[in-house]
């Protein structure tokens, strides 16, 4: 899963994504509020960290412009500040938790872990593909009732694939979703997690749920 981080504390933006990519997630870093809507608005993102006292926009107008385009990414506010009207302004204005600085790392985890649970409108808390279920807030997955281990990155790739179950989702897509925006890698890497997944979730079941679409991607169906 991917998130955004807009934050302009250098520190304190590198060692979310140090925490945050230990977790799992795959993380893209914004320094400014202007940089965080331009990532926001032409990448896809599972959940977005946002700090209110930003340069060049702050956090409210960001969040603003976010909802007024139809982006409803989820998104969990940061600011120093501490008040039941700057909690409002920023709920107000679209955004979907409020976390006031200092705050616990686990606590902010935990409430990431349910703005994913919660998700667009339209997602289910637990995706079903046949008889394969994926719990995104869990980073579970369980087939006929039987419990998978998968490591992150193959969660990731399943994720995004069972979000688009019956659609062929092209390789960039999958580079996009599980690894961060800097990656310059071989991107036949995702080959590499495709066949570990049909080595896990297909084969000990005797399914043939993930296909490879040749020149085009991969497809998930149930």
């Amino acid at each position: 899963m991917r998130i955004l981080v807009v934050e302009d504390e250098h520190r304190l933006a590198d060692l979310l994504k140090d925490g945050l990519t230990r977790e799992g997630f795959a993380v893209d870093l914004a320094y400014d509020g202007r940089e965080g809507l331009w990532l926001a608005t032409e990448h896809a993102y599972d959940v977005i960290v946002l700090d209110v006292m930003l340069p060049a926009l702050h956090g409210y107008a960001v969040c603003a412009r976010l909802r007024e385009v139809g982006n409803w990414t989820p998104i969990l506010m940061l600011t120093a500040k501490d008040g039941e009207y700057d909690e409002a302004e920023a709920l107000d204005t679209g955004a979907d938790d409020y976390l006031t600085k200092p705050f616990s790392y686990v606590v902010l985890l935990a409430r990431l872990r349910a703005l994913v649970r919660r998700g667009g409108r339209e997602r289910p808390a637990v995706l079903a593909v046949g008889d394969l279920r994926i719990d995104p807030a869990g980073l579970a997955c369980s087939r006929a009732g039987v419990r998978i281990a998968l490591t992150p990155k193959e969660f990731a790739i399943l994720h995004c694939l069972a979000r688009r179950a019956g659609e062929v989702v092209p390789k960039s897509e999958l580079l996009a979703k599980a690894w961060d925006f800097a990656y310059d890698g071989d991107s036949n890497v995702v080959e590499v997690y495709i066949s570990a997944l049909r080595r896990k979730i297909d084969r000990p079941f005797g399914r043939t749920t993930l296909h490879t679409v040749r020149g085009a991607g991969y497809r998930l169906e149930g």
